[in-house]
Formats: structure tokens, C-alpha cells, sequence
């Protein structure tokens, strides 16, 4: 079966004023929380076949920090210009043109993109992922191209605060 990951990116830093929405970092925060749920993901045993990130220097960060706590090789994370400033539809294409080969999934992106499109897929009323929030489903039919709306089970929705504050 297919495993889904959606994962909003860490919290970022609205110090510069002058930095556009695309190229604004991660915050203090932000920075320890990617790593903490990167050490979530592993101690769950979920390990990334291929991770597709949103290019906004804050997905792409976030992205790198759980690569790096899971093995994944940061040079074979895909960056996905459709998963910045998106919707629904936009994301499904995305997915649904994922290789078959792959089984693990990791969606790297921004709100209110990932909550709608969690709450498509899995039939579920999330209000809202928080930053750095992980959302894992299960595809029912096993095949990225058929992925759509309720066709996933919802596995687990899980956030930093969950665990208390990351060190």
C-alpha cells in the first residue's frame, strides 16, 4: 500500500520586512522543530522513497532538516514549483504523477493548501495543520493516479506540540 506524508513547514521568521513570502527562512522555533519531527517520523519507522517539496526557502529547509534525521539524501529531494501558492488540484497532480515504484510518499508545502487537501483525501475535518504538523494516510487503492477525494485512511496527525516543546 501507498503512504502519504503531508508536512507543513516549520514555523518562519517575519523579521525582514523587505524578504518576500517565497524566500523568508525558518525562525529559532522553526529550526529546532524540523529535526525534533524528522526524530518523530524515524522513531515511527517511516522513511521517505522520495520527498517533493514546495521551493519556498522555508518548505525547502524544513524539508532538508527531516531528510537529514531520516537518511534521505538532501540532493535527491525534488522541488515541486506547483506545491507553492497552490490548491487542491494542484497537489493531487503532484501526487498523481508520482511513480508507481514509489511507496512512501513525503509532501513538503504550505496552508491552507495541506489542510484542504488532507481533509479531501482522508474524508477528515482538520481545522488546521500547524507549522512543522505531519499527516500520514494509507492510499485505499494503492495507486498514486487514482488518488483523489476520500482516498486515503488517515493514519495519524501529529505536531510538535503533541510531544511538548522540541529541545
Amino acid at each position: 500500500m501507498k503512504l502519504l506524508c503531508l508536512i507543513r513547514h516549520a514555523k518562519s521568521d517575519w523579521s525582514n520586512p523587505f524578504l518576500s513570502d517565497f524566500d523568508r527562512p525558518l525562525n529559532t522555533r522553526g529550526k529546532k522543530a524540523a529535526p525534533f519531527m524528522g526524530e518523530v517520523l524515524l522513531k515511527k519507522g517511516i522513511h521517505p522513497d522520495l520527498i517533493l517539496s514546495s521551493p519556498a526557502f522555508r518548505a525547502k529547509t524544513t524539508a532538508g532538516f527531516i531528510a537529514q534525521k531520516l537518511s534521505y539524501p538532501l540532493d535527491a529531494i525534488g522541488y515541486e514549483p506547483l506545491l507553492y501558492a497552490s490548491d487542491v488540484e494542484r497537489i493531487l497532480f503532484v501526487i498523481r504523477n508520482t511513480p508507481e515504484s514509489i511507496d512512501t510518499l513525503f509532501v513538503f508545502g504550505h496552508n491552507p493548501e495541506l489542510t484542504e487537501c488532507t481533509n479531501a483525501i482522508c474524508g477528515t475535518e482538520i481545522e488546521n495543520i500547524p507549522t512543522c504538523g505531519v499527516v500520514a494516510m494509507r492510499l485505499r487503492e494503492g495507486q498514486w493516479k487514482r488518488i483523489g477525494f476520500n482516498a486515503a485512511e488517515l493514519l495519524f496527525f501529529d505536531t510538535p506540540k503533541q510531544h511538548g516543546s522540541p529541545p
